[in-house]
């Protein structure tokens, strides 16, 4: 190999060298750069403030009270029976039918009393003309008495004629106001507003006095049996404030009062038995039916209250934040009673201060926040600037 080639062939490596040197370079660059743009979207990331919403501390009435499923019985459920025999002719009540005072339900066959009608005034008609006749007489005797022309005694006979046909009519008379009442009486009436809970007649039956037409629940009044342990004795007492809803519907409520305590506990059960009264008109309680009730024993006045959401477990303990500005500060806190989508504060936070509520579980001590307005503060403000 001449000296030429040998140096041809140094310069071909050197130049190899040098561009591999340079590719080296320029892709190592390369991958610090592009690790530099996917690190920026993290660090941009861990510098986000979180969304929250917030509520202040407020001082409410906190009522302490008494959890329990009641049983409703109804004050006013009458069965009707038949005041009179006789042959039903008709029927217009029906199971679940609404009545009211006086509406006429059923009728009894009143052929018979009808008939007995008239003869009884057929009689008041003959005593009274006898009475009439006998009237006339007394007179006539009277002046002839006076004039000497009969004795005493025969004035006396007919005084006393005249006062047995007066007694006569008086009896016809009270046996046809009795004649009248049972025609009156094969009218059957619903005797109270309220609902036919079961029909026990039917037209052709043959029914005899006493004999039970139908069963009704009059819906206005009922009666609420709170059953309580025998240790609350000396926390339920009559006055107390009761809020009752129904099962079907626990969003409508009734608030009530306790009217009696059965003196004695109930033998079978050992419960105490708080008595309600209320008017079923317009709600969803029917008798036989639940209700759930919340009795109220006493209040507390000024507890400071936040949503539940607010109290958050941390390894302090439980915890609030407290929204001072944009930042987030972590307050450990005593808890109370739970009432209510709400938590009373015992200790750790003050009237008027701002709490986080939904997010509070995302945050830390110091943690950069957000506030969403509520939309009706939205609604609000667009209103006042509308106005302005």
């Amino acid at each position: 190999m001449t000296t030429a080639t040998r140096r041809l062939t140094l310069l071909g490596i050197c130049v190899a060298l040098i561009a591999g040197a340079v590719a080296a370079y320029f892709y190592a660059a390369d991958g610090r750069a592009a690790r530099k743009e996917l690190a920026k979207p993290a660090a941009k990331g861990a510098g986000q403030a979180v969304l929250i919403t917030t509520a202040p501390v407020t001082p409410r009435t906190l009522e302490i009270y008494e959890e329990v499923l009641g049983t409703i019985e109804n004050v006013i459920d009458p069965t009707i029976g038949a005041e009179v025999a006789g042959r039903v002719t008709r029927v217009t009540g029906f199971t679940g039918r609404k009545v009211k005072k006086g509406e006429l339900i059923a009728e009894i066959d009143a052929a018979d009393f009808q008939i007995q009608q008239r003869a009884d005034q057929a009689e008041i008609g003959r005593l009274t003309s006898l009475l009439e006749q006998q009237d006339r007489v007394v007179e006539r005797q009277q002046k002839l008495v006076a004039q000497g022309f009969i004795s005493k005694n025969a004035i006396d006979d007919a005084v006393a004629q005249r006062n047995a046909l007066r007694q006569s009519l008086a009896a016809a008379r009270a046996r046809s106001d009795a004649t009248g009442r049972s025609v009156t009486k094969a009218r059957v009436v619903a005797p109270v507003d309220g609902e036919i809970e079961t029909q026990i007649v039917a037209i052709g039956d043959y029914v005899k006095l006493g004999d039970p037409l139908f069963r009704m629940v009059g819906v206005q009044e009922l009666r609420v049996h709170l059953l309580l342990p025998e240790a609350a004795a000396t926390r339920i007492k009559p006055g107390l404030k009761v809020v009752l809803s129904p099962p079907a519907a626990p969003e409508r409520v009734l608030e009530a009062r306790i009217d009696e305590i059965k003196p004695t506990v109930g033998t079978n059960n050992r419960a105490l038995d708080a008595i309600v009264k209320i008017r079923g008109e317009g709600t969803l309680l029917r008798g036989g039916g639940t209700v759930n009730a919340r009795i109220v024993t006493s209040s507390l006045d000024g507890a400071l209250m936040v949503p539940e959401q607010s109290v958050v477990l941390r390894p302090a303990g439980k915890v609030v934040y407290a929204i001072e500005g944009s930042v987030a500060r972590q307050r450990v806190v005593e808890t109370g009673l739970r009432q209510d989508g709400w938590q009373q504060v015992v200790k750790g936070l003050s009237a008027g201060e701002t709490v986080a509520a939904d997010g509070a579980g995302f945050l830390t001590d110091g943690a950069a926040v957000t506030v969403r307005a509520k939309p009706g503060a939205v609604a609000e403000e667009g209103t006042k600037k509308g106005g302005s």
